[in-house]
């Protein structure tokens, strides 16, 4: 383990910055191979703590980057502070950016029909020079992942947003990323329903604040058994965090 990654319960976090995570990815245009990057908070941290495979498979990331305010105290635990949390949806903002004008092509993949295209549409009023390659809702069966597969390779696009959410995204991305021509394939969650404007991004503050996740509690309180899993996340880190950062960093 170098000093560039935080080892949070076997998940080796990079230490980046958003502009960092934004701009790495951004190289990854001009290679010759897809990489993957994955964006976990302490929720998706915790399946890999539980569950070996899908931790290898975070870990086998390009880039791993802390969607979470809970996994930035976790780092600060263990004595080894990321330099701020990354979330997957500000990472894409920043990375949109860069590629508007730039003639890379974008894949929107994810979402209930319907979604990707008013994300489309909403995306191109703020990056009117962005080339949205092409789009494909998250309804699929096992059998329908090959024409997946393939719909995204024929469309030329450079980059691939997979908004399925934590583990699927993870999983899916893993197990094609030898088969897809982008150069980079993303997961990021439920960020194209917030470029769709069919979810309001927290404010500001709350962001800022750390308080992103009080936030779409409140108004998602649908959301609380999900929630149940910081604290236990938070306690695992206290008595259990430290023998994985001695182990990472001999």
């Amino acid at each position: 383990m170098n000093n560039d990654k935080v080892n949070i319960l076997g998940v080796n976090v990079d230490m980046l910055t958003i502009k960092e995570a934004a701009e790495r990815i951004y190289s990854f245009l001009g290679g010759d191979k897809c990489r993957t990057v994955f964006t976990p908070n302490s929720e998706i941290i915790m399946m890999g703590y539980r569950d070996d495979e899908f931790r290898d498979i975070l870990n086998s990331a390009s880039v791993l980057a802390a969607d979470g305010i809970g996994v930035v105290y976790a780092s600060r635990i263990l004595k080894k502070p990321l330099k701020e949390r990354c979330a997957g949806f500000d990472i894409a903002v920043s990375l949109l950016e860069k590629l508007n004008g730039s003639g890379y092509g974008l894949f929107l993949f994810g979402g209930k029909p319907g979604v990707a295209e008013k994300a489309r549409e909403e995306l191109l009023k703020d990056y009117p020079d962005l080339k949205i390659s092409g789009l494909r809702n998250g309804y699929f069966d096992e059998s329908d992942e090959g024409d997946i597969v393939k719909q995204i390779n024929e469309s030329g696009a450079d980059i691939v947003f997979v908004c399925l959410g934590a583990p699927k995204q993870e999983k899916w991305i893993y197990r094609h990323r030898d088969e897809l021509k982008v150069k980079a394939a993303l997961g990021i969650g439920g960020s194209l329903d917030v470029f769709a404007k069919n979810v309001e991004r927290a404010p500001e503050f709350f962001c800022k604040a750390g308080l992103e996740w009080f936030y779409r509690l409140v108004k998602e309180p649908s959301r609380f058994k999900r929630m149940t899993v910081l604290p236990v996340f938070g306690m695992t880190v206290i008595f259990k965090g430290k023998r994985y950062k001695k182990t990472a960093d001999r």
